[in-house]
């Protein structure tokens, strides 16, 4: 177990900081919450409470804290997210330990550290990693529940382990909102299978645990309901101020459907109209759907690696466990693992809305547990025929799909030949071993088979580990060739026709200030050009018109916007060979790559200039010594649209800065007349221009009602070629 975790720590710790801030978005607002507890308690991306991020504020308050204690730094944004990667893989090792033993736990830990998706999101700002320890948490408490006998004291222990068990999917909900509750019907089903008491008891405790669940996610929920809007901020990517409505709608079912209100998808959308949200074809924007999704693009190398044994090992321990008693808390915990991995892969597999590849790191800790499970089930039934049969099968076939994803990538090209060679002598190994009876060969058998099958994940993962990640959208490991981005016809690699761009190739797949990024084509889904800062319906890259407001609709004049010249993204010249610049001015892939170690932010420089939707570029030092300047009297130094550009100067210079619109600019705060009113009481000190890009699928058109406002009544300067109002002349 040392030993384990001072992988753990490894993996999770070391070059932790080469991501910055990663995820400005949730880095600016854990800045506002380390100076403001209200900003704290409503998750609020500034200290001036204009507006929350488009989530609960449970993964914030755990950075406002470490930001409180270290001050506004990388270490402090990411330290709370790599302690939780060292916790998460404990809790796994001790759940899975107590019902089949030490070792079967050891192999879990390792082999949930050694998932891409695992390493990459550990070390990075989104909610997902507390998400995922509570989940895992959750599953602890349940099946502790299961453990005591069916008298007073041990009901009575039951019930509480049950209470804490609700009581982490709450906190879990206010997370990342219903994602928490894909573990419930697992969870469910092996409670009242497998505990010892009658069912109304169990019923009683289910509710328990339900009542807990409620309380712990309500009573923020709740503030929202009473608290007066006057006396809180906006509730960020809802259209009427209503976390309930961001609970159902956007981040809800929305999600499932693809009809997200106010969303913003890329390019400027078929004429008349935006892209359709369910794509086409059993397709969406975020890639093809279907049963094969996980399996596909870089979807598959986040995730699904060791699939295949995850998948077989739900039935071969049941098959092990056979007819044991009903309240065996082995078999509960092959349920309740099976429930979540299998629930959570086919609502991802499914969803039509907003997905991306980082989401799969909900299924690491169900997918780790029960490969592990499997695996010493087969050693439990070693002696059995159908053992000796399925097990080189099983690693013969792992080692043919590992072989797949390895060869996705160009990076190392000889490892996908160890993969399957190395794979391949362990099944081998295996069979001879069940025909001959010799167990030293099956102990080689073994050894091969776990080097052939981790080799993969395990360079994926080390991959990872050597990078930084920043910006929105942030993938593990390296880059992969442009013909197997997923979603493609019939679910094949391949999304963009003719092997494109689209679908996040290493020609055009990398987002602003991340090295290694791309978003699955999805029947030729344009993401991938998208986040390079070109329009995905013109694949020449032309940038857009100046005129262009959010939402793809020009509003008849120049409205502000940002400049063409001057410090482009990664703080190169997108004007001259230094930056060596796509057309549309992103940073060609050998210069984003120089930069790869490096970042700006806070106290150490300026931000990413050519902010976008997904991704801001580095602000200019000029702009930010302006807002450094900037009286504490003002609420807000500054206000633009959308929270990406917002978060970068405010993370650049420390002061509040307004993200109108919010994450997307569609939120429809504050509206005109308020910004008017803010302006006329001195509030507003400066109005940086600047564009969101895509095409709004409804919600507010207040940024652009904003944007031309200040166009007609105050002067234009252009700094480092950005233009900036200053609204107090």
């Amino acid at each position: 177990m040392g030993v384990m975790l001072l992988a753990a720590c490894a993996i999770f710790f070391i070059n932790l900081t080469a991501s910055g801030y990663a995820n400005e978005f949730y880095s600016a607002a854990a800045q506002a919450g380390s100076v403001s507890w209200k900003a704290f308690l409503w998750g609020s991306l500034d200290s001036g409470n204009a507006i929350t991020v488009d989530k609960p504020p449970a993964a914030l308050w755990l950075m406002a804290l470490s930001v409180r204690i270290f001050g506004l730094n990388s270490f402090a944004i990411l330290l709370p997210e790599a302690l939780m990667g060292v916790a998460t893989t404990y809790l796994l090792y001790a759940t899975v330990r107590r019902y089949w033993g030490n070792w079967a736990g050891i192999v879990t830990g390792f082999i949930f550290m050694l998932t891409p998706v695992a390493a990459l999101m550990f070390r990075f700002n989104n909610p997902d990693a507390l998400l995922v320890l509570l989940m895992t948490g959750a599953t602890h408490a349940l099946l502790r529940s299961l453990e005591y006998a069916n008298h007073p004291s041990g009901n009575r222990k039951r019930t509480w382990w049950m209470v804490l068990a609700g009581a982490l999917i709450g906190f879990g909900f206010l997370t990342k909102q219903l994602q928490a509750l894909l573990v419930l019907p697992g969870f469910a089903l092996a409670f009242l299978l497998a505990s010892p008491t009658g069912m109304v008891r169990r019923i009683l405790d289910s509710l328990a645990a339900i009542g807990s669940m409620i309380v712990a996610a309500g009573w923020w929920v709740l503030l929202t309901v009473i608290v007066p809007a006057s006396d809180r901020p906006y509730i960020g990517g809802s259209q009427r101020n209503s976390f309930l409505e961001l609970t159902f709608g956007y981040n809800g079912f929305g999600r499932l459907t693809g009809s997200e209100e106010g969303s913003v998808i890329p390019g400027h959308g078929h004429e008349g109209g935006g892209m359709p949200a369910g794509g086409g074809r059993g397709g969406s924007m975020w890639g093809q759907t279907g049963l094969n999704r996980l399996f596909s693009g870089e979807f598959g190398t986040q995730i699904s690696w060791l699939a295949p044994l995850a998948f077989a090992g739900i039935v071969i321990s049941l098959l092990v466990i056979g007819r044991a008693v009903r309240t065996d808390v082995r078999r509960a915990s092959v349920i309740a693992f099976g429930g979540w991995l299998t629930v959570t892969w086919l609502i991802f597999s499914f969803m039509a809305g907003i997905f991306h590849q980082y989401y799969t790191v909900a299924l690491a800790p169900a997918l780790a547990a029960l490969v592990a499970i499997g695996a010493f089930s087969l050693w439990i039934a070693r002696d059995k025929l159908w053992a000796r049969i399925v097990t080189p099968i099983l690693i013969a076939f792992t080692a043919f799909w590992d072989f797949s994803l390895a060869g996705r990538s160009q990076w190392l090209p000889w490892l996908k030949w160890a993969i399957l060679i190395i794979g391949l002598m362990g099944a081998l190994g295996f069979a001879l071993a069940g025909l001959l009876r010799i167990r030293r060969l099956a102990l080689a058998a073994l050894i091969l088979s776990v080097i052939g099958l981790m080799a993969g994940p395990a360079a994926w993962t080390l991959y990872t580990v050597s990078q930084g990640h920043m910006g929105s959208i942030v993938l593990a490991g390296p880059s992969l060739t442009s013909g197997s981005m997923g979603g493609g016809p019939v679910g094949m690699p391949g999304g963009a026709p003719g092997g494109g761009q689209p679908g996040g190739g290493q020609a055009g797949g990398m987002a602003p200030g991340n090295m290694q990024q791309g978003i699955p084509g999805g029947d030729g889904g344009p993401m991938g050009s998208y986040l390079m800062g070109q329009d995905p319906m013109n694949q020449q890259g032309q940038s857009r018109q100046q005129g262009q407001m959010p939402g793809g609709s020009s509003n008849g004049q120049q409205a502000p916007s940002m400049g063409s010249q001057g410090p482009g993204p990664m703080g190169q010249d997108s004007s001259g060979p230094q930056g060596e610049s796509s057309p549309s001015g992103a940073p060609s892939m050998r210069s984003q790559r120089r930069s790869q170690s490096g970042f700006q932010g806070g106290p150490e420089g300026g931000r990413m200039k050519g902010g976008s939707l997904l991704g801001g570029g580095r602000s200019s030092s000029k702009i930010v010594a302006k807002l450094e300047k900037s009286s504490d009297s003002y609420r807000w130094a500054a206000a633009t649209t959308g929270s990406q550009q917002a978060a970068g100067y405010q993370l650049a210079s420390q002061k509040p800065v307004m993200a109108i619109g919010g994450f997307n600019g569609s939120d429809p705060y504050p509206s005109l007349e308020q910004f008017k009113q803010y302006v006329k009481d001195k509030q507003i000190h400066y109005y940086i221009a600047g564009e969101m890009g895509g095409h709004q699928m409804g919600g507010s058109d207040t940024a652009t009602q904003i944007s031309q406002w200040v166009a007609k009544h105050y002067t234009a300067n252009t700094v480092d070629g950005v233009t900036i109002y200053d609204l107090t002349q």
